[in-house]
């Protein structure tokens, strides 16, 4: 049976572990704000958005993905023309 790729490097898993680790403790402080974070699906955002800022394998944000498919679509719906 083949492997798949991974969707996330190991850095990227290491990034939002350490986000959990310091959401945990306290510790963990949002953007702008720097309000405290609590919910656990904003640690992992940060420690994704992170892994990205490092340059980690990580797939791009959704609204991200949405643009360039939307992008792509128009490009072939002109070249059919």
């Amino acid at each position: 049976m083949a492997r798949t790729a991974r969707k996330y490097s190991k850095k990227a898993s290491a990034k939002v572990g350490r986000a959990m680790k310091k959401r945990k403790a306290g510790t963990l402080r949002s953007g702008r704000s720097g309000r405290k974070v609590k919910s656990r699906k904003q640690a992992i955002a940060i420690g994704l958005s992170e892994a990205r800022r490092s340059g980690a394998k990580v797939p791009k944000k959704k609204i991200a993905r949405r643009a360039a498919s939307k992008k792509s679509a128009s490009k072939t719906r002109k070249a059919k023309r």
